[in-house]
């Protein structure tokens, strides 16, 4: 287990994180609206908003019902969907500890874009090494981990209050987030030859 609680890294440029605010407050209004779909609703939503690799790529067509907007936007609003509540939960909780001061490094614009910029990437990096899957891929995660490897070059010696194996401990970005890279590593090597990939993109 390792979950950032948060950093002693002071902001400089701005007085508040507003896009890293709005961007947290965009993500739960969405996933409240899906949950208030139900079950049936929400996983027509994930259809008509989640990227699929195979419409990406005009391998396959959805549904004239289901396709309520064009394939390649689904690029950006696939990264306003979760999930469930630990798939958002943890994806806004490193967002509030670790946008801020990228934010702050970028300021308000560029930090957006950048934001939007590292969740497309993701997300045709998925479509172009899984073009024939016809699962639609939802979430921050791409996004919010570009978020975090911009903090770690910009901040690798910010101390940060992280909860490891039960203890709250303080220590350096480089480490914080060099372990939750490598966790991201053995997920990937531990789900590799899995069919169902065990939901993660």
């Amino acid at each position: 287990m390792l979950i950032p609680l948060k950093d002693t890294n002071p902001l400089k440029r701005i007085r508040f994180q507003y896009v890293t605010v709005a961007l947290i407050a965009a993500c739960a209004g969405v996933f409240l609206w899906q949950v208030s779909l139900g079950t049936e609703g929400g996983q027509r939503a994930v259809y008509q908003f989640g990227t699929i690799p195979a419409t990406i790529l005009g391998e396959r067509y959805l549904n004239p019902e289901i396709a309520v907007i064009p394939p390649q936007l689904t690029l950006i609003t696939s990264m306003f969907l979760h999930g469930g509540w630990m798939h958002i939960i943890g994806n806004m909780l490193f967002l509030w500890v670790f946008g801020d001061n990228v934010e702050d490094s970028m300021g308000h614009a560029k930090f957006l874009f950048f934001y939007l910029l590292c969740g497309v990437a993701a997300a045709l990096a998925h479509v172009f090494t899984n073009a024939e899957s016809a699962i639609p891929t939802i979430g921050a995660s791409g996004a919010v981990s570009g978020v975090l490897g911009a903090y770690l070059v910009l901040h690798p010696k910010a101390q940060v209050l992280t909860l490891l194996l039960r203890i709250i401990v303080t220590l350096p970005a480089v480490v914080v987030l060099g372990l939750w890279i490598g966790l991201q590593f053995f997920n990937a090597w531990m789900t590799a030859g899995d069919a169902t990939g065990g939901g993660v993109a």
